[in-house]
């Protein structure tokens, strides 16, 4: 997948490049207890999670939504609409992600509360 500008640096549990072409990835990201992906935006793509463990939560800016996702269910996040990924009360959890199709991005939002913490990233 193309890449254009990332100023997100994700550090969490896991993190395994499943698919990538030229214009979309898949992903499998593992949260650990307490872990988050921080608040960032995409100028062009669509972030599409699907729950494998959870609970987890995809929380959204303009609009302000909170996506509560049990294994199995999904939903999506359009370009330029900010988000943040996290387990449901800091538990732990594991989702496929699904990003595309057009050039990769990624833009930090926010300030000190936007570093993930944990392992490999």
């Amino acid at each position: 997948m193309e890449q254009g500008r990332t100023t997100l640096r994700l550090d969490i549990a896991g993190y395994e490049r499943v698919m990538e072409g030229a214009d979309m990835r898949a992903s499998v990201l593992t949260l650990g207890p307490g872990q988050c992906v921080p608040w960032h935006y995409h100028s062009g793509i669509t972030d599409s999670f699907v729950c494998l463990d959870g609970p987890m939560e995809v929380e959204t800016r303009a609009p302000r939504a909170t996506h509560r996702l049990a294994p199995g269910q999904r939903c999506e996040v359009a370009p330029m609409t900010a988000h943040t990924v996290r387990g449901v009360d800091g538990g732990p959890c594991r989702f496929l992600l699904m990003q595309g199709v057009g050039v990769y991005d990624n833009v930090a939002v926010g300030g000190a509360d936007n570093v993930a913490v944990g392992g490999a990233g």
